[in-house]
């Protein structure tokens, strides 16, 4: 499948499929979405001092990163796993320069070592942050009562439709802790249904930029 590295609106880049005509972010903005989607709508509403973080679609790892600084300042404990089928090219990595453009080059060595990582081994990034690749397909997670805040960053439901049904669902429902949280950008119908049918508490919220909105879930106290 045709790759191009492409430049979005708020002037960070990201990586168009053309076949598909998606992107790995919004071009509205990459690192706006990814800053309002999952770091201010999700890793900000969860109080806790100490979390463990599931992310679906590791990508390009701007989620990973930008997590990781809001970890490092706030001075909270994160264990973060993140599953990814098909790995960015080291290549595209270079043309995509996310430490540049959030403008904090002390990131770049944990960047770094994120895609350098062994898959399906826990890594210490720093006295808070461990992190965890896992080279699988989204369908095959196992975890039960693990994770306290989801990040659901699949390619949307127009070219990956089965990623997002009640099946799958069910399977991120059996990951989460009581009272944990999923996060998404995307908020079609048939989607809040699959989670609802699920049991989730499902709410939708003001989206990123160019988009109305987005879909937050919470596993309730069983």
């Amino acid at each position: 499948m045709k790759r191009k590295v492409v430049i979005t609106k708020d002037g960070s880049k990201t990586i168009h499929l053309e076949e598909w005509n998606e992107s790995y972010h919004s071009t509205h903005g990459a690192i706006q979405e990814a800053q309002h989607v999952y770091i201010n709508s999700g890793f900000k509403k969860v109080a806790l001092k100490e979390l463990s973080v599931l992310e679906f679609g590791f990508g390009t790892g701007l989620n990973a990163l930008m997590t990781y600084l809001e970890a490092i300042k706030e001075q909270i404990k994160v264990a973060y796993t993140t599953l990814e089928a098909y790995p960015v090219e080291s290549k595209e990595l270079l043309q995509l320069d996310y430490v540049a453009s959030l403008k904090n080059s002390f990131a770049e060595e944990t960047f770094q070592l994120m895609h350098s990582a062994p898959w399906d081994d826990a890594i210490r990034l720093s006295d808070n942050f461990t992190f965890e690749k896992r080279q699988i397909d989204f369908r095959d997670l196992q975890d039960k009562s693990k994770y306290n805040l989801v990040f659901y960053d699949a390619f949307g439901p127009r070219v990956q439709p089965e990623l997002w049904t009640q099946e799958m669902f069910l399977k991120v429902f059996s990951a989460m802790k009581e009272g944990g949280v999923l996060v998404t950008y995307s908020c079609k119908g048939s989607v809040r249904r699959a989670m609802i049918a699920t049991g989730f508490t499902v709410e939708k919220i003001p989206g990123p930029p160019g988009k109305r909105e987005m879909l937050r879930a919470i596993k309730p106290n069983l």
